[in-house]
């Protein structure tokens, strides 16, 4: 793989707990201007700029796209995103509930995005994909890094914990609970040595933000009658995480309404599509092929195991809901599309969803269980794609702790 340092343009460290935020695509405008409330530095200014603009004001309109360029020009004016002098990785660890998690910041070349070295398990959607690609060509800068995982060797495990035994440069907690701490590493050799070796990277979260990288990098690429495949618009910025070391939550359904149906009638039907239907004691998952649901003031266990020789795709606990309830059951032909389905991830996302249907939000809940990121991994070895809200990784990385330029005069490929 080619994976490489670079000199990050970052906040100051006493400066990164205010220039931290969220990512662009978990977060609505209204929630963003929340939380950048009384905080000119918070990086939602640049990764949701129609905070800074009248309400209502279409998203995708120059205006939003203008105003992101030009609070990105204040932010380095100001000294609130300063340029590293030297290239170099950034080991970046996140802990919340327990959970502990730590990847290295560097960059992806887009060449292997497009051999399928980076591999993908999910289908974008046109609109996200050139929004985010007018963003970056507005910027010339990745402002948001791609969430990537690997089978990592066990060399890679050991210098992590190498390193994270020193002082760490960057060490906040963000109003969500989540600590994040941030190592510089200018020694570059052993890091890219290491990951020269893997084969390949996949996407755990982030396939539009890659998508549009990649788009970028053609269009650079045929604006520059120079161009060599050096330049630094052809790489992107990435978090590298062994897989093994990620926390994967369960991403779960609630439909509106029964199509029709009475309460019984979806159950017995339930039942006919060879589902085992009890009663439970609440909506946490036991393991693979154990659904929960809420319905009428109760929990129900439906197990039902795939078919034996079942493809990656066709094995998972969301296709057979998918195929076996939702779909004929349920009338939700296309989860992407329908607006009668809703879709909900974190912690103890059960009790939300108890909450949302007694609330009459919802005739009905699904909670399931995680999907490993083995079985993402074996989706997108045999080339398939995973049905819509199947993984929610957590905690989410942070925007603004690092940005790659795509016009800095310093070559990424010249650091190794």
């Amino acid at each position: 793989m080619k994976f490489y340092p670079f000199p990050a343009l970052r906040p100051p460290t006493e400066l990164a707990s205010q220039v931290a935020s969220q990512p662009y695509d978990v977060i609505d405008s209204d929630e963003a201007r929340v939380l950048a409330e009384g905080n000119p530095r918070s990086f939602l200014h640049i990764n949701k700029p129609e905070i800074d603009l009248p309400v209502g004001t279409d998203l995708y309109s120059d205006a939003v796209y203008n105003k992101a360029a030009e609070n990105f020009e204040a932010f380095q004016a100001n000294g609130w995103l300063r340029r590293d002098e030297a290239p170099a990785y950034y080991l970046y660890r996140q802990e919340i509930e327990g959970h502990s998690q730590s990847g290295w910041v560097g960059v992806c070349h887009t060449e292997e995005y497009e051999q399928d070295l980076i591999k993908k398990h999910e289908r974008t959607l046109q609109k996200k994909e050139d929004d985010r690609t007018r963003h970056v060509a507005t910027l010339k800068a990745n402002a948001g890094p791609i969430f990537l995982m690997v089978r990592a060797p066990e060399a890679l495990n050991v210098l992590k914990e190498k390193i994270q035994a020193g002082e760490p440069e960057v060490d906040f907690t963000s109003p969500d609970g989540v600590r994040h701490t941030v190592w510089p590493v200018t020694d570059a050799t052993e890091v890219a040595a290491l990951y020269a070796e893997i084969p390949c990277s996949y996407v755990a979260d982030g396939h539009h933000r890659t998508a549009s990288a990649a788009r970028c990098s053609k269009d650079f690429a045929a604006a520059n009658p120079h161009h060599t495949g050096r330049e630094n618009y052809n790489w992107f910025l990435s978090v590298m995480f062994a897989a093994d070391d990620l926390l994967v939550l369960p991403y779960n359904r609630l439909v509106k309404d029964l199509n029709g149906q009475s309460t019984l009638e979806v159950l017995e039907k339930i039942r006919e599509a060879g589902f085992e239907v009890s009663l439970a004691d609440n909506g946490k998952s036991s393991g693979r092929t154990d659904v929960r649901m809420f319905i009428e003031g109760s929990w129900y266990k439906l197990v039902k195991a795939a078919p034996e020789g079942a493809d990656p795709v066709t094995a998972l606990d969301v296709s057979i809901l998918q195929k076996d309830l939702l779909d004929p059951i349920l009338g939700i032909e296309d989860p992407r599309t329908s607006d009668r389905i809703m879709f909900k991830g974190g912690f103890d996302c059960d009790v939300l969803l108890q909450k949302m249907v007694t609330e009459g939000k919802a005739a009905v809940a699904f909670s399931l269980y995680p999907t490993s990121t083995e079985e993402v991994m074996d989706v997108a070895d045999a080339g398939m794609i995973m049905p819509p809200k199947s993984t929610w990784f957590e905690p989410k990385l942070r925007s603004g702790l690092f940005i790659h330029t795509l016009d800095d005069s310093t070559t990424v490929s010249d650091a190794v």
